[in-house]
């Protein structure tokens, strides 16, 4: 068997009944390159994976990356990506609306050395997404509008999910990507800047073959969050809008317990509200430990002893940060009597060391 020129990366989560047919339709569109699929799996539970390592092993063709502890369409794409050795790489979906038939042509305008990246698009004369829904195609539309407000990208449809480029370029870049999100055409094409050719290849968006969309709020705050990243040049983290998301919610989750450990405390305790905020501060933590656990870093998430020496070492930093908070804003106070100012300075200095730390040393991500 010839090495591959191309190789289509098609990461997954619970789509076993798309696996065949997709295989099957590769096949039929890509008669005469020499390909390869590299499926990309979260650790489905309906055994997305072990039906493509079935296929695998009687058709060469057919690869699976089994992804345990790790979760993310962005990073099972990067994973996908850095494990071919074929000059060119695709991305689709597994759900088979992104049409595979259009590949060849794509594949055509990078051998032809006019473009690094062609992306799919369904906003321009030949394309088509009809089959959104209403609501979802307003959706898209208002998110392809902050898009080139915000980072100025001349994609027609930067939420496409539907790309191919070059895997030399892709090799450049990829230190600079995000694993975070689902928009990894979006980071590509904005981490690539100028420097990276890009072209377009309109494609007919087509209904869903088997299981359920993925589409989810989750995914609306994760996008938000790689659009402040791009647009303040890397400076904030993606994952930063859902550590402070979930601060907020900390914040409400505090005041809350706060209150009712007021009023369920004996009115004649000692030091009756240091110990209602010492509850409150605690039961604020915990939460603030298992959201983040769950949304910020889930691609990362914590389980068993890992979890629980995680959540000592989250308290840990989080009292550092307490304290950071107390002296940078009293300090502040004392030179500038501007209570204001520095309030908002010692909860900011918090966050931001709460996050970095937590990062680092809890969860372990870039």
């Amino acid at each position: 068997m010839p090495s591959p020129q191309l190789s289509v990366v098609v990461p997954t989560y619970k789509e076993r009944g798309n696996v065949a047919e997709l295989v099957r339709r590769l096949d039929l569109a890509l008669s005469g390159i020499a390909w390869e699929v590299i499926f990309v799996d979260d650790n489905s539970p309906d055994g997305t994976a072990a039906l493509a390592k079935e296929i695998a092993a009687t058709d060469s063709r057919v690869r699976c990356l089994r992804r345990v502890g790790r979760r993310g369409l962005a990073g099972a794409c990067i994973e996908g990506m850095s494990a071919s050795a074929a000059p060119f790489v695709a991305v689709i979906d597994g759900d088979l609306q992104h049409d595979e038939k259009v590949l060849p042509a794509m594949l055509a305008k990078l051998q032809g050395g006019a473009a690094d990246l062609v992306a799919g698009t369904r906003y321009v004369e030949g394309g088509s997404a009809a089959s959104f829904s209403q609501g979802r195609g307003a959706i898209s539309r208002l998110a392809t509008r902050l898009t080139h407000r915000l980072v100025g990208t001349n994609l027609s449809d930067p939420m496409s999910g539907f790309f191919m480029l070059r895997r030399d370029r892709f090799d450049e870049i990829a230190p600079r990507l995000s694993p975070v999100g689902f928009k990894i055409l979006l980071d590509i094409a904005a981490t690539g800047g100028g420097k990276l050719r890009i072209a377009e290849q309109p494609y007919n968006f087509g209904e869903r073959f088997d299981g359920e969309s993925k589409f989810n709020a989750q995914i609306g705050v994760e996008f938000l969050g790689l659009l402040l990243a791009k647009a303040t040049g890397d400076l904030v983290d993606p994952r930063f809008i859902f550590f402070a998301l979930v601060g907020t919610i900390g914040l409400v989750v505090h005041l809350v317990a706060l209150r009712l450990s007021l009023w369920l405390l004996p009115a004649d305790l000692p030091d009756l509200f240091r110990t209602a905020q010492f509850i409150a501060t605690f039961i604020a933590m915990t939460s603030n430990f298992l959201l983040n656990n769950e949304l910020t870093y889930k691609d990362r998430r914590l389980k068993g002893w890992a979890m629980a020496r995680g959540f000592v070492l989250f308290c840990l930093i989080g009292s550092v940060g307490v304290l950071t908070n107390i002296d940078l804003a009293s300090w502040l106070y004392i030179d500038h009597s501007r209570w204001l100012l520095a309030g908002a300075a010692g909860a900011i200095m918090s966050a931001l060391w709460n996050y970095a730390m937590s990062t680092l040393f809890v969860w372990r991500a870039r």
